[in-house]
């Protein structure tokens, strides 16, 4: 396995992603706000009107973002998910909104997210239903991608349901020319790989050729254990996935759940730190009502939404596995790289890693300038290639560094440094 990790090394550095869908969005990892994981397809306005699908959620989520800083940390969008329309398209064929939970439709409550200064992303599916049996866009690709420009929508997260795989290429391209055919920039952001890698190998440059993001995997749950098979499944696929990322089009390994119940604090520091290391989309599916200032402190952190933007737009990776730890690696702008000590022992307590074993550590020669971001924030100053500094990481915790090389010839190494013998050696010992 040492090889293929070998090799994407060696392109994520040196070779740019495909060609990416021409809209001009999604140069950055998209950030915001998702109903589904917390919210799911609560449709019983009548016992629970706080918590169901309806205008009044979203207007409140958007409310919040502006009040508490999420807007101006980053987070612009505000996601509907499945569950919003009316299970009967109107008399001209358009897909309308339930008219008991989105009295004011789709176009107010677009008006309202936008006076805000936010966005809007709504949902649909390729196929003749959505997942949870409202009307799909089969059939209707051109009339929905109409409808939603002509409701100002500014995303549309497009699900795989109730379609035949071999027919998912061609709705998603035509789902993609449709939109845009209507002149307004939405955002595309697919489930296309996620339903045919159980038949084959998705075709990533024809995705990224189509979408802004693309979702890969099973469902995120508010669960550590679901958490972890996400990460699994990536490092099994890099070799695959990392070389198609890039501005225009990223991987998207499902929302985050920090703030819910499922994960604890070292957890929630481990989901947040490893999505900005894969590039991914941040997009929250939590209470912003409710959340916990420790919660909210992560997801607002300045300096891990920094590495999840960084405008080098590089997908990390896993570089190293041993004496259950792993190690994933991003590279920055600036020649700088971004670094993901998780501990993936669940007993016991805190366990030590000594620096040094990090694989990219080598830009360190002569020197570098490390900063740890978590567990805790700390400048850890001047660092050599020799040094023996151990990072405290707590079982299921991370420890987040960015380490910038101090070195006028860093040029230089850092295209070399990937061809390393020793390098090689490690990676075969350790993957």
């Amino acid at each position: 396995m040492y090889r293929a990790a070998f090799l994407l090394a060696v392109l994520s550095l040196m070779s740019p992603a495909a060609e990416a869908l021409d809209n001009g969005l999604a140069l950055k990892p998209t950030m915001g706000w998702l109903h589904w994981e917390r919210f799911m397809c609560n449709i019983n306005c009548n016992k629970d009107p706080d918590n169901c699908i309806s205008e009044q959620l979203y207007m409140q989520m958007a409310d919040v973002m502006v009040k508490e800083g999420w807007k101006d940390a980053g987070y612009e969008y505000v996601c509907i998910d499945d569950c919003w329309p009316s299970y009967q398209r109107d008399a001209q064929g358009r897909l309308q909104a339930d008219p008991q939970r989105f009295p004011g439709g789709i176009k107010k409550l677009a008006d309202y997210v936008h006076s805000k200064g936010l966005k809007l992303g709504i949902y649909a599916d390729v196929g003749k239903n959505t997942c949870a049996g409202y009307p799909g866009s089969l059939g209707y690709y051109e009339i929905d991608a109409q409808t939603f420009a002509d409701w100002e929508v500014d995303l549309l997260k497009f699900d795989g349901c109730n379609l035949k795989w071999t027919m998912l290429e061609e709705g998603y391209v035509k789902m993609s020319k449709a939109l845009n055919k209507t002149g307004r920039s939405i955002l595309y952001s697919c489930e296309w790989p996620l339903y045919e890698w159980a038949f084959q190998k998705p075709n990533y440059t024809a995705i990224r050729e189509t979408c802004n993001h693309w979702r890969n995997f099973a469902d995120v749950y508010d669960s550590w254990s679901s958490v972890k098979s996400i990460l699994d499944w990536t490092v099994v696929h890099q070799d695959i996935i990392v070389p198609a990322a890039g501005p225009g089009g990223w991987n998207d390994p499902d929302m985050l759940v920090i703030g819910n119940f499922g994960l604890s604090h070292d957890q929630q520091e481990s989901q947040m730190a490893l999505w900005a290391i894969m590039a991914a989309p941040l997009l929250m599916s939590n209470d912003l009502r409710k959340i916990c200032p420790r919660s909210k402190k992560l997801l607002q952190n300045r300096l891990i939404i920094d590495i999840s933007q960084d405008p080098l737009g590089k997908q990390g990776y896993c570089t190293a596995k041993f004496d259950s730890f792993e190690v994933w690696e991003r590279p920055l702008s600036n020649n700088r790289l971004a670094v993901a000590v998780l501990n993936r022992q669940e007993i016991g307590g805190a366990r030590g890693f000594v620096i040094g074993a990090i694989p990219g550590w080598k830009i360190c020669v002569p020197k570098c300038n490390v900063t740890q971001i978590l567990p805790q924030y700390k400048e850890m100053g001047v660092q050599t290639s020799e040094s023996k500094v151990i990072l405290s990481v707590n079982p299921s915790g991370t420890a987040l560094l960015t380490v910038t090389p101090i070195n006028s010839d860093f040029t230089r190494m850092h295209k070399l440094r990937w061809q390393d013998v020793s390098f090689k050696h490690k990676q075969a010992t350790i993957l």
